[in-house]
């Protein structure tokens, strides 16, 4: 049998078990509930330096006129 047959046998092999395994997803694999990438922490830091420069701006806009 040539590397190459060999090489072709595995393969086939190889995809027909995941043929019979298609659909059966172990329940660790999928996500449960919703996971934050950011801490509430540093996401109300970040609500509180745009909401504050923009609050900022519109005071110091305001204070100038409207023209800055």
């Amino acid at each position: 049998m040539t590397t190459s047959r060999r090489l072709a046998d595995r393969k086939v092999e190889r995809f027909e078990k995941n043929i019979t395994k298609r659909g059966a997803v172990p329940e660790t694999n999928t996500k449960k509930g919703y996971d934050y990438p950011v801490g509430p922490i540093m996401l109300g830091f970040f609500v509180f330096v745009v909401i504050g420069s923009s609050l900022f701006q519109i005071i110091r806009t305001a204070t100038s006129g409207g023209m800055a």
